[in-house]
């Protein structure tokens, strides 16, 4: 039993140190290849409604699962979250898990985790969290929309899917320890940033992540959560107002009473003056 423990051990450590020589920005590009590929089967995917709700999306492509009884898993990924201006900058990260059951040989799955509330979303900021112990984890429903699965609504902060061999569905990954990747963090950014502050929207996502950002956005519908406010209609412009349906009885205009004429008082008649009497001579 020892034996193969070891034999699992050195099989995840071999791969992660596979998964060290990855770049960043190849880690990048893959995911979102990942995520487009997923979602271009609406019917097999992730309801659109999960997505479109959804706090985080992180998505892990190549997962390496392998062991004999006891199995382990180890991946590297991205993780990005909705803010007030749009998805966050990527933050890379990395999962290691173990199962008990009977697996035989080992394979590589493509992993998205979707936090879907607040309480998941805090423990992703963390920079280190264990799924089932820190956030509860559910597998996630698959299909364009999720009537008659309520379940995950009550009890998952995380919702898991994977896909392996062209075959998608949810599963419980339950146990695995997501934590932040320190050496892809300081190639992508240059320096070490936290998980809080990298996913909070207070850094500017690199240019390499264009295309892992592009593709959440087309995977949840929208860069941010909906506005309640109605947004007012600006009407076009030189237009004329429209007319009222029931328009008021035109009030008729009063016509003006005339204005009695000024009656012109009669000329008065001069009297003519009288003619001087003449004085008589007054003789000597």
């Amino acid at each position: 039993m020892k034996t193969l423990l070891r034999v699992v051990l050195c099989t995840v450590t071999l791969a992660s140190g596979a998964f060290a020589s990855e770049a960043a920005s190849s880690r990048l590009e893959t995911a979102a290849t990942v995520l487009d590929e997923i979602m271009a089967t609406p019917d097999k995917g992730i309801p659109s409604d999960i997505l479109g709700s959804a706090k985080c999306v992180a998505v892990v492509p190549n997962l390496l699962k392998g062991g004999f009884i006891v199995g382990g898993a180890h991946g590297r990924g991205m993780a990005t979250c909705r803010t007030a201006t749009g998805w966050s900058a990527p933050a890379p990260l990395t999962t290691t898990g173990g199962s008990v059951g009977l697996q035989i040989g080992g394979q590589a799955v493509d992993l998205v985790m979707v936090v879907m509330n607040d309480r998941g979303m805090q423990a992703l900021l963390t920079n280190k969290f264990k799924l089932g112990a820190d956030a509860s984890v559910a597998a996630g429903p698959v299909g364009r929309h999720t009537e008659g699965s309520t379940d995950w609504k009550l009890r998952a902060e995380v919702l898991t899917y994977s896909r392996a061999r062209g075959l998608f569905a949810g599963i419980s990954f339950n146990g695995a320890v997501i934590k932040q990747d320190e050496d892809a963090t300081g190639e992508l950014y240059g320096r070490q940033i936290d998980f809080k502050t990298i996913l909070t929207g207070s850094v500017q996502p690199p240019q390499s992540a264009e295309k892992f950002l592009a593709a959440v956005k087309r995977a949840a519908g929208t860069d941010v959560a909906p506005s309640n406010s109605p947004v007012p209609q600006t009407p076009p412009p030189n237009s004329r107002p429209a007319a009222p349906v029931n328009p008021p009885a035109a009030t008729p205009t009063p016509t003006p009473e005339p204005t009695p004429a000024t009656e012109t008082a009669p000329a008065t008649e001069t009297t003519p003056s009288p003619s001087p009497t003449p004085t008589p001579p007054v003789r000597i």
